[in-house]
């Protein structure tokens, strides 16, 4: 067991190349995610990418 390969991302990165951050909100944006989103984000798994995207829609920049 866990000597396959690793699975396959589904939840693909929200980034549209605009890769600038708003000083007041601290959010990309291009993709409205966070620094630490952003680094984290190969790391994350399906659930934790949702749950990253989930939030996307209702975050604001100043």
């Amino acid at each position: 067991m866990g000597d396959g390969p690793p699975p396959l991302r589904r939840v693909m990165s929200p980034c549209i190349g605009i890769c600038t951050l708003d000083r007041t909100s601290g959010f990309c944006l291009g993709c409205k995610r966070t620094v630490a989103e952003i680094g984290r984000w190969m790391a994350m798994d399906d659930v934790q990418r949702q749950a990253v995207l989930d939030e996307l829609p209702g975050r604001k920049i100043a």
